[in-house]
């Protein structure tokens, strides 16, 4: 037998939770074609195994990738790290309808992704507006891993009220703009959308100048608003994705509410995010336990999304997403003229209420403003590069906020500085990572480009776990810990990939679990040619990745990218949810319209 791709002598891990084994894998025609203790045949192309790990590809279920994919099709800082599956329409947004000018200023200042690089590429890319338009301009494009993709509350609101109407408090959306939404929920439902998403968190701001620092249009629904929409997601058996405002935490209960399954049908629910925050060191267990007893006694279906590993934080001046969460914090912010922030920055009262609000621990807060946990990495004075603001406070015999705010008016964006916002403490992150309503992910890739990278979750993960069964004292087997990377996500989200067995569509990764080193966690940069040359944080380890493919094409050797990928189709492609069923979701459509045709 002539085989496209043959792996042989590998360590084969199903994706499904069962034994590994050594074997073989065949691959024809871009699917799995046999798989067992030894093949015998030719291949085009042969690799020997040996030694190495051979997964199905990694799922990467939360990214804001909707304007990079435009730019740049390939994906290539997911695909890389042996991700062949994204998802994106994530916390409310997504490009699928809208004005270019109104997408943009949804999309850039929350994801920090410059509006100066979104509005140019959407005015000149977008010709799409409806949900069936731009599912067919997705798989039209040379994609590099498969893509799915959330309808965005926050853009059918704005399409369906007007943007100004969608941003105004008390106003409600009348009957007709209701109807509106929920007929483009049900074209995005039939046209393979995984369900809705929403964003509660009032931090998330308004980039442009007409609507600039309000919060999202999401935001401003009631929560009867979020109900009636998901009676249609509820119905269909999709998927609704949540940011709770995590400053407060309280409305965390009217997620678990929704997704409970007593005398109706449950929804499939999930909540941005799960951590252990240097803010509150005990809220992931109380929120672990409180949906514990949800999705057992009151029969709901809510899974928390998790991060794998420490989550840290760059930050430019007071350019950071952390600091929208107070309201001295986002005035700044508001001001993008530097010169006018500095000023900001250096006026009297405003300094009064900037340490008035970051040391009162009354307000809500995720972030831990401590700045004893800082470190400036950046700066035109390199006699401060590896201080802590609070270090140098000392020294000048200051208040720490004002030396913090005396550096930022001084040195503007050109300070650079580091923390760590949680998952710093193995034990917990071990206990987050295990939990039964955890789902792996919650990467936000495509998104706050200079300030986060976790781009490559799978393998820090995959070492986490590594580590502990070296250390002996093991906490999941490497079994289970692929398939909460592959197959656990690619059944909850409906989605046709995350196995390996005959008849799959052949996204393999071949991984060296040598290579599952302290490399995984290095931070570097690089340019971002698609975005004007702006800079990237990444973290690589060209020895983790022998080999990935991708609709049984190579699409990764030796840990680099291959040059065909974002410039030849074949690779990814638009994946509805639950493909199989898909053409019965488009007769029940047809059936619909005939009916409303009819009356």
């Amino acid at each position: 037998m002539k085989y496209d791709v043959l792996i042989k002598n590998g360590r084969i891990f199903d994706g499904e939770g069962k034994e590994s084994f050594i074997g073989d894998i065949a691959v024809l025609d871009g699917k799995i074609a046999q798989i067992s203790k030894s093949i015998p045949g030719d291949a085009k192309k042969i690799y020997d195994a040996k030694g190495l790990w051979v997964t199905p590809g990694f799922i990467d279920f939360h990214t804001h990738y909707d304007a990079e994919v435009e730019a740049s099709p390939g994906l290539k800082e997911s695909v890389m790290h042996g991700v062949t599956t994204i998802t994106m329409g994530s916390c409310s947004l997504s490009l699928c309808i809208g004005s270019p000018e109104d997408l943009a200023d949804m999309f850039s200042r929350v994801e920090a992704i410059p509006r100066e690089q979104v509005l140019p590429l959407l005015q000149k890319k977008k010709t799409w507006n409806s949900m069936k338009e731009y599912a067919d301009h997705l798989n039209s494009l040379p994609l590099g891993p498969n893509v799915s993709t959330f309808l965005g509350h926050s853009a059918i609101r704005s399409y369906s009220m007007g943007l100004e109407r969608s941003l105004s408090y008390g106003v409600k959306p009348t009957e007709q703009e209701m109807l509106q939404m929920e007929k483009l929920l049900q074209e995005a439902i039939d046209c393979g959308y995984l369900g809705l998403s929403i964003n509660t968190l009032t931090w998330d701001k308004m980039d442009g100048s007409r609507f600039r620092s309000k919060p999202l249009p999401s935001t401003f629904a009631k929560w009867s608003e979020i109900s009636r929409l998901n009676k249609i997601v509820r119905r269909e058996d999709r998927i609704f994705q949540g940011v709770p405002n995590v400053s407060t935490k309280y409305n965390v209960l009217l997620f678990f509410k929704e997704s409970l399954g007593i005398f109706r049908k449950k929804l499939k629910t999930t909540i941005i995010s799960l951590m252990d925050p240097r803010s509150n060191r005990s809220i992931y267990k109380l929120v672990a336990f409180l949906t514990r007893i949800v999705n057992t006694i009151l029969k709901g279906d809510v899974r928390l999304q998790a991060v794998p590993a420490v989550f840290d934080l760059y930050a430019d001046g007071v350019d950071v997403v952390v600091f929208e969460e107070f309201g001295a914090g986002t005035a700044a912010i508001h001001l993008a003229d530097l010169a006018e922030r500095r000023k900001l920055l250096l006026d009297k009262g405003y300094r009064k209420w900037f340490r008035r609000q970051w040391t009162n621990w009354f307000l809500p807060r995720v972030f831990h403003r401590d700045f004893n946990e800082s470190k400036i990495v950046e700066c035109p004075d390199q006699k401060l590069v590896g201080r802590s603001f609070s270090e140098l406070a000392k020294e000048r015999k200051q208040h720490v906020v004002e030396t913090f705010l005396d550096l930022c008016a001084e040195y503007g964006n050109d300070i650079r500085w580091y923390t760590v916002i949680g998952n710093d403490r193995k034990g917990p992150l071990k206990y987050i990572v295990s939990h039964p309503d955890v789902l792996i992910g919650f990467s936000d890739a495509g998104a706050h480009l200079r300030g986060m990278a976790h781009y490559n979750f799978p393998l820090r993960f995959l070492k986490l776990v590594r580590d502990a069964e070296s250390e002996g004292k093991p906490f999941l087997s490497a079994e289970k810990a692929v398939w909460r990377v592959t197959g656990e996500i690619a059944d909850w989200f409906g989605l046709d990939t995350g196995k390996l067995k005959v008849g799959a569509q052949a996204d393999i990764v071949l991984l060296n679990p040598n290579g599952l080193n302290e490399k995984v966690e290095t931070i570097q940069e690089t340019p971002m040619p698609e975005f004007g040359g702006m800079v990237r944080l990444v973290r690589r380890n060209e020895e983790a990745i022998r080999a990935v493919l991708i609709n049984g094409k190579i699409a990764v050797e030796n840990g680099v990218v291959v040059p065909e990928i974002g410039k030849e189709n074949g690779f990814g492609r638009f994946m509805a949810y639950k493909e199989k069923d898909h053409l019965y979701s488009s007769a029940k459509t047809q059936k619909r319209e005939a009916a409303g045709s009819a009356a």
